[in-house]
């Protein structure tokens, strides 16, 4: 894997620069590959090439943001959202009362004279803001300049979810208010609505995008199937970013639950966590094994190092009454390496074939299963293993959750039971996703 050149670091956050989408970002690897897709100098590039060209340097080098999963979208709406060269994102800002309405809550909530515990513990929750921006070209054109939330993440998995059971607010008109509740009328009995979601599979090294209209197709009876598709990476449920994000939420939660000075309306979550195989340390034994991860005894041995990776492939090929279960594709630099493999035990024999790649310095390993553990669940047994995560590293899933999207912010002096009410029922949702 090539080694990533060094990239500026963001403005320091609430520092403005210059004079309605979502603040995801596109990931390390769509950055690389937006920036390799633009032509080398010197090179003729054609008419719509050209065109682009244009648009990029009258954005002074920003680019459409590349994976986008709700809002509007830049080159398709009137607004949408940039990645900036620095790292951050841009969001432009919208007509009044709306884009106002957010600049001041980001003002507000940044302030670096803000002394109120209640907004100092809100930015936790928020992209970093670092003020607007407007492009030379056109000074008039503002943007909101925000932290890159995916920007640390290989392949992120995002998905924007509104919270709260109204997404109008208490001003709109009732034209408008028919609009939104006929966009899903189960909005008040459920209490989030999913807008998009971008999930990476390792099976097929590939996205799988759904956009609003997925959302609202889902029903009280579908909805819990409508959200676990988000954490399925094609081989398996990633529990531990569901635990993780509950986590996550439940902070949040607690902060609505004490604080009765703002209420939030078609304002959404942002969950984004990693895709790509990371490779976790964890030391196995016939002990761990039959009481931890429920691993028959004699399936390992000798209380051998195993580097895995949660997103494990299942090949599916059969040759010889065997079954190839690779733990390793090449995605990233991980390895799995045993000191033994085997055990006496004709029923739970296991061998382990390791080949070393040169090349890339990466190890590539693969356990090759007898038709006989099939019968024995050993296929359910390894996704205990590789899969599902122990408790204690749960916690440290590289998991995102971040309020955003505050154009309908408004003061007030009670609690913001809507908001609640969805942080509630998503995190019901969330639960019986990871104990089902």
């Amino acid at each position: 894997m090539a080694t990533e050149p060094p990239r500026p670091a963001p403005p320091a956050a609430g520092r403005p620069e210059g004079g309605r989408g979502r603040c995801a970002g596109g990931g390390r690897r769509e950055a690389e590959e937006a920036a390799a897709a633009q032509p080398a100098l010197g090179a003729s590039p054609g008419p719509a090439a050209a065109a682009a060209g244009g648009r990029r340097r009258g954005l002074n080098g920003c680019v459409p943001l590349s994976h986008q999963v709700a809002g509007h979208m830049y080159g398709k709406d009137k607004g949408g959202i940039l990645q900036h060269p620095d790292g951050t994102v841009l969001k432009q800002l919208q007509p009044p009362p709306r884009g106002p309405r957010e600049q001041e809550f980001y003002n507000k909530v940044y302030d670096s004279d803000c002394c109120d515990s209640i907004l100092l513990e809100l930015r936790e929750y928020l992209p970093k803001y670092f003020g607007v921006w407007s492009p030379p070209t056109a000074p008039n054109d503002t943007y909101l300049k925000l932290e890159d939330v995916t920007r640390k993440f290989n392949k992120p998995c995002i998905m924007d979810v509104k919270i709260g059971q109204k997404s109008y607010d208490p001003y709109a008109s009732a034209e408008k208010i028919q609009q939104q509740v006929s966009k899903y009328p189960l909005m008040e009995e459920i209490g989030f609505l999913v807008l998009g979601m971008r999930v990476y599979h390792v099976s097929s090294d590939g996205y799988e995008t759904q956009n609003q209209h997925y959302g609202r197709s889902l029903t009280k009876e579908t909805v819990k199937d409508g959200i676990s598709k988000f954490f399925h990476n094609g081989y398996c449920l990633r529990k531990d970013a569901i635990a993780a994000s509950i986590q996550k939420i439940e902070k949040i939660l607690a902060w609505f639950e004490g604080q009765k000075q703002l209420n939030f309306y078609a304002s959404s979550l942002l969950f984004v966590y990693e895709g790509s195989c990371q490779a976790t340390t964890v030391r196995l034994s016939d002990v761990t094994l039959a009481e931890k991860r429920g691993v028959p005894k004699g399936l390992l041995s000798g209380g051998d190092i195993l580097e895995y990776n949660n997103n494990i492939h299942v090949i599916n090929s059969t040759e010889n009454g065997k079954i190839e279960a690779s733990v390793s594709k090449g995605l990233s630099k991980f390895y799995a390496l045993h000191k033994k493999a085997y055990s006496k035990r004709h029923h739970s024999q296991l061998s382990l074939k390791v080949e070393n790649l040169e090349q890339d310095n990466v190890w590539k390993s693969s356990t090759c299963i007898t038709q006989e553990h099939l019968n024995g669940n050993v296929i359910p047994q390894l996704e205990k293993v590789f899969c599902h995560m122990p408790a204690e590293i749960k916690e440290s899933a590289n998991v995102e959750v971040r309020m955003i999207d505050f154009a309908h912010v408004f003061p007030s002096n009670t609690r913001d039971e809507g908001y609640i009410y969805g942080l509630k029922n998503l995190i019901t949702v969330l639960q019986n996703i990871l104990d089902n």
